[in-house]
């Protein structure tokens, strides 16, 4: 079945914005559910970790590569690949009967979690004009906070009626359908101009092992803190990256594209997403244990007094395609940045006597900040990107959001071990005093770290350009030089 042109983008659109949904959905329901996993199939707690980190590793170390696949073989057939196979890896896990199972399960789900991700924008980018590109991926974002929103609460009410397994089988049907969908309706690929893209096999070997590296150190220090197996995979983070950079300086049909991390507004965009995420991850993760360990609330009313975090992300998405189409990149960033580490700031200002407002506001001002940074860097990024490299671009971004979040909570883990002292004898658990000592400069330093982020958003083009025109502008008479913000000049995808 072949779609018209405006079949044709709803269907993309809808495609992008479920299979984004599916993929943040299941994320957050495993959480709510690892205490009963773990009891159910008797594994440890490391067993009950590697859940999680397998899947973190996999998606990792494998999204730019499949970026690239879907701009040499069609992001809407990546798309099908990685959606059917992650219905069928939920499946999986909903029937595993061991913790073994569930492992290698989530990490064939990060393998298809890998394909299916960076397509969901690239062909958002192949299907709609540059300048239209804001409210799409808006609508995106809106959907990613809305999963995050419902997924504890979903979760925690299917597993405590319907047991853990239920979870799993919760993204299958959707993931069918829409895998289905993009399998079955003809949606012409853009025409390619010149051949198509090289694999670079050898730089996405080189890249994979430097990221899975960096994931497990740094989920290592989250989990169990400094030690030498952490300090030998920050080691060999650094030496594939800087084997990888080496490799695509002189690859004829490099992974990562000069074209694409020369742009004045790549580089700090891809900043600006980890330092974003790695600041409301950190805070996300240091306010939860603060609301359930010195307040004393359950998850429930934890999770409600977070809420406004996620509907923030909601609310502001529209609005950030707005304000990025009127003011432009830099002045839509920096802002949604200072509000950000305002929010951060405010959430470190926390104390036992804090009431449902003070709480709310800190997480309202994190979600509205963060939500329009979201929104705003990942357009810059795809608008930047030539629909040639849409699959790198996309891969970059993710790569940028599944590594902020990783940093943060692994910065915030190693301040709070290290400003709270534990007494002898208490084991794993801080006194209420002991976590607020830590949690206040904890906070602040999360807050610097996005107050770089909006210093570095000041870098970034005052107003979008259009990638597409690669062909040299006809002769015009001799002049100054384009600069970044000037119409002539060809950016390059930011991360958002």
């Amino acid at each position: 079945m072949r779609a018209g042109p405006g079949m044709r983008r709803s269907l993309t659109l809808a495609c992008s914005v479920l299979g984004a949904m599916v993929v943040a959905l299941d994320g957050t329901v495993l959480t709510i559910v690892q205490p009963a996993l773990q009891r159910d199939l008797d594994a440890s707690f490391t067993q009950v970790q590697w859940t999680s980190t397998g899947y973190l590793i996999a998606v990792a170390s494998l999204l730019v590569f499949s970026g690239r696949l879907g701009d040499r073989y069609g992001h809407r057939r990546l798309f099908a690949v990685g959606t059917l196979g992650f219905a069928l890896a939920s499946a999986g896990l909903g029937l595993a009967s061991g913790v073994g199972w569930v492992i290698g399960l989530r990490v064939a789900q990060g393998v298809f979690g890998a394909l299916l991700q960076p397509a969901t924008l690239g062909m958002l980018r192949a299907a709609f004009p540059p300048d239209r590109l804001g409210m799409p991926i808006a609508l995106r974002t809106s959907a990613i906070g809305l999963a995050a929103a419902a997924g504890p609460v979903l979760g925690g009410a299917l597993a405590t009626h319907l047991g853990w397994r239920s979870v799993f089988f919760l993204s299958v049907v959707p993931a069918l359908v829409i895998g289905v969908l993009a399998l079955v309706v003809r949606v012409p690929e853009p025409p390619r101009e010149g051949p198509a893209p090289g694999l670079d096999l050898p730089g996405a070997g080189v890249l994979a092992v430097a990221l899975a590296c960096l994931v497990h150190a740094l989920v290592g220090v989250a989990g169990s803190g400094w030690s030498g197996v952490t300090a030998v995979g920050f080691c060999a983070a650094a030496a594939s990256a800087a084997v990888f950079v080496r490799h695509e300086r002189r690859a004829a049909s490099p992974l990562v594209p000069l074209r694409l991390v020369a742009s004045p507004a790549v580089g700090p965009a891809l900043g600006i997403l980890v330092a974003a995420s790695a600041a409301m991850f950190g805070a996300l993760f240091v306010g939860t244990y603060f609301l359930q360990e010195v307040l004393a609330l359950d998850p429930l009313r934890s999770a409600l007094r977070a809420l406004p975090l996620a509907l923030m992300m909601v609310v502001c998405a529209p609005y950030a395609a707005v304000l990025l189409r009127r003011h432009g990149p830099r002045r839509t960033i920096t802002a949604a940045m200072a509000v950000l580490t305002l929010g951060v700031l405010a959430l470190s200002r926390l104390d036992q006597a804090s009431g449902p407002v003070a709480v709310g506001g800190g997480f309202l001002l994190v979600g509205a900040g963060f939500g329009t940074v979201m929104v705003a860097a990942t357009a810059v990024v795809v608008r930047h990107a030539p629909v040639a490299d849409a699959g790198v671009a996309g891969g970059l971004q993710q790569t940028a959001m599944n590594v902020g979040p990783t940093l943060g909570i692994a910065l915030a883990t190693t301040l709070m071990t290290t400003f709270a002292a534990r007494p002898p004898g208490e084991g794993e658990q801080w006194t209420d005093g002991a976590f607020l000592t830590a949690m206040g400069p904890t906070l602040t330093a999360l807050a610097a770290v996005a107050a770089l982020g909006a210093a570095t958003a000041t870098r970034l083009p005052r107003r979008p350009r259009d990638p597409d025109s690669q062909n040299p502008a006809p002769a015009q008479p001799p002049g100054p030089r384009p600069t970044a913000d000037s119409p002539s000049h060809h950016g390059l995808p930011d991360r958002r």
